[in-house]
């Protein structure tokens, strides 16, 4: 049977008499040489660190028991996050009711400090806990997982600031996210407000990251609606940040996309409707995988900038992020043009015309989605003054470790504009 395709020879022995015959190369197709195609990407090496097991669904959290159960732990600390008590409440009786010891701490009700973790860290030495589990949004989380580091350690937090200072981590984690927005559940990442230096701080380590991660949507559908824009924002912006980025990895670009599609579709459904499951479950996941981008990529200038309006001026992180994400995609677009022409694609706008029109439809894209969200639009309106935006930059031109990431390098004066464009 004549199949139109020569098929290869063992070029060693010379060509074969038919191809010699006939003028064409025994390895090439009958119609003639393949065109080439694209030039190979440049693949670096990458390592991903998630937890031992992630469990997601609805109902997912009540199964946490039985993994507790099984480890052996009996007493467990529950940081827990107040505004997701009555939420969590059926989750930890099940671990009572299975005859484990279930202490909870829940002064973590806001973003968290270093004064608010050292008493945290206070409780857990005291309990001597089996485990611990971070059960609420980022920062009951990630206040847990620095106890569960450091409870019977002989570091200090202020020891372990900055990138794999951590030594070791002995004790069972867990987290349980019951917002849509931080993925700390998943990430090596936790995040201070240092009062001394008015700076966030952050912590990163293999060692953060936990060793089971439980994420329920139904945990969510009470969350209110400004919430719910503020940590899916946030989310977004984990995941688009992680794709237009100097470090991106085409591992990491499967979930950062990912997490902008559903994000993108999930948002506005879950603020019209709270209760509307399917809309919390494409949130949940979103924001998963904008945590699992965190870990091998991390973030850029949009969070690098968010981090001193929240130490000056008290502005939660996720609407921090929603002030300064167009303005910084902005600032990025010269540099990034093709992967923005992606980020809209993943936004749900059809595909047609150069990458620049696509990554501008985007852009209009973004904006109508921000303008669905019950947030303020402008630094003004949170009573930021104008006179604080020289300090506000030069503060964000200290986190070099975000900013590094950034497709477009940030100076000082570039983040002062960028903050003008937002006030």
């Amino acid at each position: 049977m004549n199949t139109g395709l020569h098929l290869p020879v063992d070029q060693s022995a010379g060509p074969s008499p038919g191809a010699v015959a006939a003028g064409v190369p025994a390895w090439e197709p009958a119609g003639g040489p393949v065109a080439a195609g694209p030039p190979l990407p440049e693949i670096r090496p990458i390592v991903l660190r998630q937890p031992g097991r992630i469990a997601f669904g609805s109902g997912s959290s009540l199964e946490l028991g039985a993994e507790l159960s099984a480890r052996g732990l009996r007493r467990i600390l529950v940081v827990l996050d107040p505004g997701a008590r009555e939420a969590c409440l059926p989750v930890i009786e099940r671990w009572r009711d299975a005859g484990m010891e279930a202490v909870l701490y829940e002064g973590i009700d806001r973003e968290p400090t270093v004064g608010m973790f050292e008493a945290c860290l206070q409780r857990a030495r005291a309990v001597a806990p089996d485990g611990v589990v971070g059960l609420g949004g980022g920062s009951a989380m990630d206040v847990a997982k620095l106890a569960a580091a450091l409870w019977d350690s002989g570091q200090s937090v202020a020891e372990v600031f900055g990138i794999n200072a951590l030594g070791s981590r002995k004790t069972f984690l867990a987290c349980v996210p019951t917002t849509a927005g931080t993925g700390s559940e998943v990430s090596p990442n936790a995040i201070l407000l240092d009062e001394g230096s008015r700076l966030k701080q952050g912590v990163i380590s293999p060692h953060l990251v936990p060793d089971v991660a439980c994420v329920d949507p139904r945990l969510t559908v009470s969350v209110p609606p400004a919430t719910t824009a503020a940590t899916g924002l946030d989310a977004l912006t984990h995941c688009i940040e992680a794709y237009a980025n100097r470090f991106a990895h085409p591992m990491v670009d499967l979930y950062a996309l990912e997490g902008i599609r559903l994000i993108s579709s999930g948002l506005p459904a879950a603020l019209a409707n709270g209760r509307d499951e399917r809309a919390r479950t494409c949130l949940a996941l979103g924001s998963l995988y904008g945590g699992l981008c965190l870990g091998p990529v991390n973030t850029g200038a949009v969070h690098a900038l968010a981090y001193p309006l929240a130490s000056r001026f008290g502005v939660a992180h996720g609407v921090s992020n929603a002030l300064l994400l167009a303005p910084v995609l902005r600032f990025n677009l010269p540099w990034a043009v093709e992967r923005y022409a992606a980020v809209a694609r993943a936004l749900g706008v059809p595909p047609g015309g150069s990458p620049a029109a696509m990554a501008e439809k985007g852009f209009r894209r973004l904006e109508e989605l921000l303008s669905q969200c019950p947030l303020p639009r402008r630094l003004s309106a949170l009573g930021v003054p104008r006179a604080a935006l020289p300090e506000l930059a030069a503060a964000a031109v200290t986190v070099t470790r975000l900013l590094k990431n950034n497709p477009r390098p940030v100076s000082e004066p570039d983040a002062l504009e960028i903050y003008h464009a937002a006030w």
